[in-house]
């Protein structure tokens, strides 16, 4: 099966694409990739939804690698309302 890991920071992404067996988590789609050699992760998601190490993986998913937020969305969205930014 076909699956795509994708690691992506504000200017510039990394993406592979792999050929997996059937019945590979997304732990073992990540390690594959190995996009993540700097340990920045905090999480992933499949098509943008939170996904477990342990699930399973199906024909065309997209891996995401999800890095730390930098900064709190609703601190950001209370700075826009008042006009900050």
């Amino acid at each position: 099966m076909r699956v795509e890991v994708v690691l992506a920071w504000p200017d510039r992404y990394l993406r592979r694409e792999l050929e997996l067996p059937e019945g590979c988590s997304v732990a073992e789609a990540v390690e594959m990739a190995a996009l993540d050699v700097a340990g920045e992760t905090v999480a992933t998601a499949v098509h943008g939804v939170l996904a477990r190490p342990t699930q399973a993986l199906r024909e065309g998913d997209r891996v995401e690698l999800l890095r730390p937020l930098l900064a709190d969305p609703k601190e950001n969205r209370r700075r826009r309302a008042r006009g900050g930014d």
